[in-house]
């Protein structure tokens, strides 16, 4: 008889925008313009009334199978709803995730279908215009994290990594060449219900593992983020610093330690001189970070800010009202209105 509870936190965002891109007719995944993409949106798969369908038909599968392969005692569901979080807003950073389109009117419909469909099943569904998804997805895990409850976070973005400990796991979503590949490296077995018991294209990290892919452990991976910053989330970092920025984590700690060695140098050409000799013979660093680390100290601190998540949001349900009790009925519905008959027959509803 299974003890332990399992706690499933969901970035909602990152799945249902992998499950949309993912089941892309080819017409409109490599059109060339917003125009001829548009074109072709007929071609997405829609219900007889042309919602669009093709994101939540494949989360929803990707749900199910999840719920048959690992039975979660509890789940949470977490969304994005803008760009314009308080790290825009409060931080001033407003290059951060500026690189990012907007989402496409398929996507944005089905955001809110998904948004709603959890919700009129009985599934807990967190999201605020100020914060992002992994905000409230570290903000659950701060205050349920315990010895008695085994966390996973199913998400495709590497952030998450900070939040890895020995009670809270990443369930990364990949390929399955690349975790086929990861299976291989870590000499680790995938049996005919697939690796952990989990369906195919999700990697379970462990503290061990983050360590072995980022060279630090999940609680110096924002410190690592804020020296080699994330192109892709807008996060500036450090240029130049990238490959010394492990070593350099794992030798201090953290951003004030860095920069108290550096501060004690006191610009004193002799004693930087010396630190940078310590940072080749003791740390394999060959080309010094010093200067850049000087030069961009405000930016490495303002980038820790935006790398790092919001843990602290105020969650007012208690663990039980995470509780995994779906309303049959009313998902029975739902999946009529969206004309996935397949599922219910597979559900047997």
């Amino acid at each position: 008889m299974r003890t332990t509870r399992k706690f499933l936190i969901i970035d909602g965002s990152s799945m249902l925008s992998t499950s949309y891109y993912g089941t892309l007719p080819k017409s409109v995944l490599y059109a060339k313009t917003d125009e001829e993409k548009e074109k072709h949106y007929p071609e997405i798969l829609r219900t007889s009334k042309g919602a669009y369908t093709n994101a939540l038909f494949t989360m929803l599968k990707t749900l199910i199978s999840l719920h048959k392969k690992v039975t979660p005692d509890y789940v949470a569901v977490a969304f994005d709803v803008s760009r314009d979080t308080f790290r825009r807003t409060q931080l001033g950073a407003e290059s951060y995730k500026a690189n990012r389109k907007e989402a496409p009117e398929p996507l944005k419909e089905q955001f809110i279908a998904m948004e709603n469909l959890l919700q009129k099943i009985g599934c807990q569904v967190l999201m605020d215009k100020d914060y992002e998804a992994d905000d409230f997805a570290a903000s659950l895990v701060r205050k349920f994290e315990s010895p008695e409850l085994e966390t996973y976070l199913l998400t495709k973005d590497h952030d998450y990594f900070q939040l890895v400990s020995d009670y809270t796991r990443l369930w990364r979503v990949t390929d399955k060449e690349k975790v086929k590949d990861m299976l291989q490296r870590y000499g680790l077995f995938a049996g005919k219900d697939g690796y952990a018991g989990l369906p195919a294209g999700i990697f379970e990290y462990t503290a061990d593992t983050v360590y072995s892919e980022e060279g630090v452990y999940p609680e110096h991976i924002v410190t690592l983020l804020s020296i080699t910053g994330d192109p892709g989330d807008g996060i500036p970092g450090c240029k130049g610093v990238s490959s010394a920025a492990a070593p350099l984590v794992n030798e201090y700690g953290s951003l004030d330690a860095i920069y108290a060695a550096i501060e004690d140098c006191e610009s004193n050409k002799k004693k930087e001189k010396a630190l940078s000799d310590f940072w080749k013979s003791s740390l394999g660093i060959g080309r010094s970070p010093l200067n850049a680390l000087k030069e961009n100290k405000e930016t490495v601190y303002l980038s820790y800010q935006l790398a790092k998540m919001k843990d602290d949001i105020p969650i007012s349900q208690s663990l039980e009202d995470f509780r995994l009790n779906i309303d049959k009925e009313a998902l029975k519905e739902e999946l009529r209105n969206y004309e996935m008959i397949s599922l219910i027959t597979e559900l047997r509803l």
